[in-house]
């Protein structure tokens, strides 16, 4: 590998030429584009990373459901990066919705399973532009017998995205959950279009970590989507699912009225124009400041889906209680220490931070303002089931810190990931183990190329392999890689799991965790989720 990098450094541009080159087989001409792809000899793979899947959503499309597509003159090269949409500070363009795809080369004969993917960032920021290997390229790779279509698609985050309140409804020229509505034009689009790159539009799956895994969540219990089948399958990699407020409820208008004020809007006749107007630079900034502005309270990133009463019109706990989902098969998947990523840092010592501590005394601090709309004896519900010194499945406590942790984890995490699971006809969970188990780091296996792949082949085939092959089949152990006398996964309905741990692969069962979601899906219209 150090050879080829000094090589890369001194013909950077015969190399890349190499590696990455552009063939006239791989135009591909649709009804408003014309395409021309590229391939990876070293990958063996084709790709076109970057496809206008809609129009540009500045100006009069800002806030509003994504628009068709312009028509482009001549063959557009798709070899290229683009930008991710308006985040941060600096960072993004609202002239963002595009996809990239990538797949084996296609034989032009038999149609393939098709995989979207959508990022995470805690609904506040991330990009879905890649380079040659992609992410997720190791899932595909784990076995010959895999042969599906990748498609990474861009969706409006923060304010841009999910801007709600009540003065957004009943607009022709806003809709609430633009994000949301950005993921399900990817969906149409793949519907109309993916055949062209041999993939079939009948058999695709949604997949997606932390908020990209929220975002499955959120696709696979849209009553927008009821149906229409979009999609099949569903795989959920620690779906954060923040609450999920009403579009008017108090936390949704003091989001709107705070960006109105910041903008400089508040006051104007038509707010909602001044806003479409407004400087990106000013609604960027706005967003940023209220972004986490109650991390530590009844909120961990302040934008994220909203019960909007079109799209998405009920809740995570209401469909899990009817059963209706969009997806007929789900394989989820959670950490075990992943909670610890969004409690305060103060609860992991005496001295503490940011007015947090080690104390019970803090910890019920944080519970009163982390769950407001509990009473007393609810809250007291809560502290019993998460108790100070406590042990649930794989873990065992006795620190505020652990027990905030494994609260939070499983409320936003853990039972969003068994909640799809259990309700689907077929479902699949698993549980990463490994240390540290923070959110994340089971990405190390199959998100991109990463020397632990060869170091630690058993955890590879196992975990990476049972994703692969649920993309291509379903089932987690259609495509099973390793040997008879490794696990697979179980079926949820046994009230197993899958274990991924340092030590190998094993099943557990779910009794506890199942007790413990159980209290919280009694509590939804309270949390709310």
């Amino acid at each position: 590998m150090f050879a080829w990098n000094c090589l890369a450094r001194l013909f950077p541009f015969v190399l890349f030429l190499h590696l990455i080159s552009a063939s006239p087989n791989l135009t591909i001409s649709l009804d408003y584009i014309n395409l021309q792809g590229a391939q990876s000899s070293e990958f063996n793979l084709t790709h076109y990373r970057k496809i206008p899947f809609a129009a540009s959503t500045a100006g009069p499309n800002r806030f509003r459901a994504p628009q068709p597509p312009p028509h482009y003159n001549g063959t557009y090269n798709t070899n290229q990066s683009f930008d991710m949409c308006p985040q941060r500070t600096v960072n993004g363009s609202e002239d963002c919705l595009y996809l990239g795809i990538y797949s084996r080369p296609w034989d032009s004969k038999t149609l393939r399973p098709v995989l979207l993917t959508f990022y995470g960032g805690g609904f506040i920021q991330g990009s879905a532009t890649f380079t040659i290997p992609p992410s997720g390229y190791p899932v595909l790779d784990a076995s010959a017998s895999n042969d599906y279509v990748v498609v990474y698609s861009n969706y409006r985050t923060n304010a841009f995205g999910f801007l709600a309140g009540s003065k957004l409804q009943g607009r022709e020229d806003v809709d609430f959950n633009a994000g949301l509505l950005d993921q399900r034009a990817a969906l149409l689009w793949i519907q109309k279009y993916i055949h062209e790159f041999g993939g079939d539009a009948s058999d695709v799956t949604i997949w997606g970590q932390s908020a990209g895994g929220g975002s499955v969540v959120a696709q696979t219990i849209a009553t927008g989507n009821r149906g229409g089948g979009l999609f099949r399958r569903a795989m959920a990699s620690s779906p954060f699912w923040p609450k999920t407020y009403r579009y008017d409820d108090p936390e949704s208008e003091e989001l709107y009225e705070a960006v109105v004020r910041d903008v400089g809007c508040k006051g104007v006749e038509d707010e909602v124009l001044c806003l479409k107007g407004a400087d990106l630079q000013a609604v960027r900034e706005a967003s940023l400041k209220l972004t986490t502005s109650r991390q530590y309270t009844t909120s961990t990133f302040m934008w994220g889906p909203v019960i909007d009463g079109g799209f998405l019109t009920e809740g995570l706990a209401s469909v899990v209680r009817s059963g209706e989902l969009n997806a007929e098969a789900v394989f989820s998947t959670y950490n075990l220490h992943e909670g610890e990523n969004f409690i305060p840092p103060g609860f992991a010592n005496a001295t503490g931070f940011a007015g947090f501590n080690s104390s019970s005394a803090s910890f019920d601090d944080w519970l009163q303002g982390f769950l407001p709309g509990f009473e007393e004896d609810e809250l007291e519900e809560a502290k019993k089931l998460y108790p100070a010194i406590g042990t649930a499945e794989e873990i065992s406590w006795n620190t505020t810190y652990d027990r905030a942790g494994l609260l939070y984890r499983d409320l936003v995490l853990a039972c969003p990931a068994y909640w799809i699971a259990k309700t689907a006809k077929k479902g699949w969970l698993a549980e990463y183990t490994i240390d540290p188990a923070k959110h994340a780091s089971d990405t190390i296996y199959w998100n991109t190329i990463n020397p632990i792949q060869k170091s630690d082949p058993l955890t590879y085939d196992g975990y990476t392999g049972a994703m692969a092959s649920f993309v291509q089949t379903g089932n987690p152990n259609a495509h099973k890689i390793t040997n008879s006398t490794m696990v697979g996964v179980p079926n949820i309905q046994r009230g197993k799991q899958f274990l991924v741990r340092k030590s190998g692969l094993a099943d557990g069962g779910t009794n506890m965790l199942a007790q413990r979601c159980d209290f919280w899906l009694k509590q939804g219209s309270k949390v709310p989720i």
